[in-house]
């Protein structure tokens, strides 16, 4: 189990979690539930990241921006991260969904605007609101029950 071929940067405040790789197998001896709650988060970040794949190469921008957004909408109602009108934070720029989405910042920039002028989805100042869920799962090309994600 060598070192990792990938990295990541936090854009948020965060916890980490630090597993020795050296005793990785007696936490899924020791609690089951625990390490089967890490393999499926795993096989689901592989999941998703396939699935981001798919939409880069064969998805238009709407439906791109769509699947992303629907995406990072319900990983933070997962956390509970929903206010009450369901409204969550995405503190992230155009330009980092741009870049994760294959597409310039112009497009970008145009295909949130159709999707506020639309009433199914409006990202402004930090947070995220769904207007229309029914619509941007459509658009998105996926089921609007996501899986639900254990939370360890």
């Amino acid at each position: 189990m060598d070192e990792m071929k990938h990295s990541v940067e936090a854009t948020t405040d965060m916890h980490l979690c630090v597993f020795d790789r050296k005793v990785l197998w007696k936490i899924y001896q020791s609690s089951p539930e625990r390490g089967f709650d890490l393999t499926w988060l795993a096989a689901v970040e592989e999941h998703m990241v396939a699935e981001a794949l798919t939409s880069v190469g064969q998805q238009t921008a709407l439906e791109r921006i769509s699947w992303a957004l629907l995406r990072l909408y319900n990983r933070a109602c997962a956390v509970g991260l929903a206010d009450e009108a369901g409204v969550v934070p995405l503190p992230f720029r155009q330009q980092d969904l741009a870049d994760a989405m294959g597409l310039s910042l112009v497009h970008t920039n145009k295909t949130l605007a159709k999707l506020r002028s639309d009433n199914i989805a409006d990202w402004s100042d930090g947070r995220l609101q769904l207007m229309d869920r029914a619509k941007i799962t459509d658009l998105a090309g996926t089921d609007a029950d996501l899986e639900k994600r254990p939370l360890i």
